[in-house]
This record gives C-alpha cells, sequence and structure tokens, in this order.
C-alpha cells in the first residue's frame, strides 16, 4: 500500500485498541525482561527509554496499559508503539493492522477523515470518569516526620487520609495522598516519595488527573462561591490549615476542559494562587484570559520564587483576606 493510500485509509482507533493486546505487542517487540507480578500484571525495565531500574515500568495486561514512573511515558498499544517507532498515532494504528490484521476485516474499508475519529475519540475521552477504586489503604501514619517537616497537622493529614504507607504495592514507602471525585468517590492514590526516590510523585497507571480536581468534594459542600485554586496537594493542605476550606488543587499549573467545567458549574469567583515561577505566571494569566467573561477570576501573588505550601498561616491568610488580590498580576 502506497503512502498515499494509507492516508485515505479509515482506520478505526478504537477497535485496535481493543483487538490487539499489550502482551503481544511486547512479544512482537521481544521484550522477555518483564517479570509477572500478579497474572494480570507485568513489571520491569522500561523497553522504551532502555532505562535499568527493574521497577520502572508496569504494564497491566487487564486494562491493556502500561506506564513508566522513570520516563513517564504511559498509554494503550497505540501508544507504545508511537513510542517505540517515533511515529504518529495514526502510524502506529497502520503497523499494528499490517502485524496483526486488521479489526473486521470482512467490512470493506471506505475514505473517512481520521480526524473525525480521533475527535471522536478525544469526546469519548474527556466523558469517562475515572473508575471507583474498590479498596482503601489501611494503617496510614498521619504523624510522619515528612508531614510534620513539611508543616502539616496531624489533624489536616488525617481529615484528608494523608500519611506514610509501609504495607506493600505500587504506594509502599510513600506518603499515599486520596484523589476523590466529585461525588467523593475514592478514584486513586498519589504516592509522594519521602527519600528523593525518582519519580517524585506515582499515580496509578490509566488515572487521568485532568478529570479530577483535588478536593473539590470537600470544597464543593463548604458552603463558598469563592473557591480557591492552588496547583498542588500540599499547597492545599496547607491553605485548608490556615483556615480556608474553599480550596481545591489543579494537580498541576494547567487547567484542563472537565476541570474548567467542574469549577464553573460550582463556584462564581476563581480566586488563582499558583506558584511564584514563571509557570505559575503564565498559568494564571492564561487561564483568567480564559474565563475572565465567564466568572469572576481573582489572582494572588504569591511570593517570587515560593508556592503556597512554603508560607506561613499568617502570610496565606494576608493574602487571601487582601481586598487587592485581584490586582497584583499584571
Amino acid at each position: 500500500m502506497s503512502k498515499g493510500e494509507d492516508q485515505n485509509q479509515w482506520v478505526d482507533f478504537r477497535a485496535i485498541k481493543e483487538a490487539v493486546s499489550l502482551e503481544s505487542v511486547l512479544e512482537h517487540y521481544g521484550v522477555k525482561n518483564l517479570r509477572r507480578r500478579r497474572r494480570d500484571q507485568l513489571e520491569g525495565c522500561c523497553p522504551l527509554h532502555r532505562g535499568e531500574r527493574e521497577d520502572a515500568f508496569h504494564a497491566s495486561l487487564s486494562k491493556n496499559v502500561f506506564h513508566c514512573f522513570a520516563c513517564e511515558a504511559k498509554g494503550n498499544v497505540l501508544n507504545f508503539v508511537a513510542a517505540m517507532e517515533q511515529c504518529s498515532i495514526r502510524e502506529a494504528a497502520l503497523k499494528l493492522q499490517g502485524w496483526f490484521g486488521r479489526p473486521g476485516r470482512g467490512t470493506p474499508i471506505t475514505a473517512r477523515p481520521d480526524s473525525m475519529m480521533e475527535r471522536g475519540e478525544l469526546v469519548r475521552k474527556e466523558l469517562a470518569g475515572n473508575p471507583v477504586l474498590r479498596f482503601e489503604l489501611r494503617n496510614v501514619n498521619n504523624a510522619h516526620p515528612y508531614l510534620v517537616e513539611r508543616g502539616i497537622q496531624r489533624a489536616t493529614a488525617a481529615e484528608f487520609g494523608v500519611g506514610f504507607y509501609a504495607g506493600t504495592g505500587l504506594m509502599q514507602g510513600r506518603i499515599v495522598i486520596p484523589i476523590h471525585n466529585l461525588r467523593g468517590e475514592l478514584v486513586a492514590y498519589a504516592g509522594r516519595a519521602v527519600n528523593g526516590d525518582a519519580p517524585k510523585y506515582k499515580l496509578p497507571m490509566g488515572f487521568r488527573k485532568s478529570q479530577e480536581i483535588f478536593n473539590v468534594h470537600r470544597a464543593a459542600t463548604a458552603g463558598s462561591e469563592r473557591v480557591i485554586v492552588v496547583e498542588g496537594y500540599f499547597d492545599c493542605l496547607r491553605v485548608h490549615q490556615a483556615g480556608f476550606r474553599c480550596v481545591v488543587a489543579l494537580m498541576g499549573c494547567a487547567l484542563s476542559g472537565p476541570q474548567e467545567a467542574l469549577l464553573l458549574e460550582r463556584f462564581q469567583t476563581l480566586l488563582l494562587m499558583l506558584d511564584g515561577d514563571d509557570a505559575g505566571r503564565g498559568a494564571s494569566r492564561a487561564i483568567t484570559a480564559r474565563l475572565a467573561r465567564r466568572c469572576s477570576v481573582g489572582v494572588v501573588h504569591v511570593p517570587d520564587g515560593t508556592q503556597p505550601d512554603q508560607l506561613p498561616p499568617e502570610t496565606i491568610r494576608l493574602l487571601l483576606e487582601s481586598p487587592e488580590y485581584d490586582n497584583r498580576l499584571r
């Protein structure tokens, strides 16, 4: 098939993802250094960046997804092939069809703009929420020295379910931070390293941060039309601890479409308290420009080179109670 014919061929991305197993793709590439941790879990050195960490690459055969906690590559079979071949998702799909056959081979292929299918895939991803966890981590230490060092009081850690987890599994030896959806259902744990291990934060394979806002289930019931928006988990904990219960974290400085919808549906005023660095300042300007016509947006000027969780409680209160906060960033 010529390159021109490839461009006119309609590729059913969803069918390929459902028909081709990640295990068969790994076998195709001759990846043999992965250990079977459970019946449906593989773990080992990452075949993408060829790292040496034997616990970096995780593959879930039941979910047909992978995640490398060293190079941060993750996704489905299409993403894996695209990363291995340094090609586009469409080119990866065509390669998979060539290697394993085309799903629904009896159906004639007709020309269709692949952008339509790709947009459909994006819509499905946007609408699909993260699944609710069927377990909770037990015996979490809310008084671990790392939390004390970060200024988190035991009562705050207990209220949020944050603490050191000494059990087994992905979050072993990390500070675990429960993440809930708007309904208060537990959808993931973030794991913060306490001893300099990489990555600094771990999240489960397949978890989509862009679908959730940390602490939104508490903020939505705080009885306020104004919500304080910070970047990180610990920023949120420290602002909450300073007396401001209606606070959420984006888990980064970018505001996704689903996060925007969650905020605009429930709050009339957003008070951005992002980090005092170039990324935080730029994100504040971008979010303000994007939402200024849809709601009231204020910006708190966090001191240069700092972030909210590094500020004393009295400074947090001073910044948030100032009537001039929305004029401080230009």
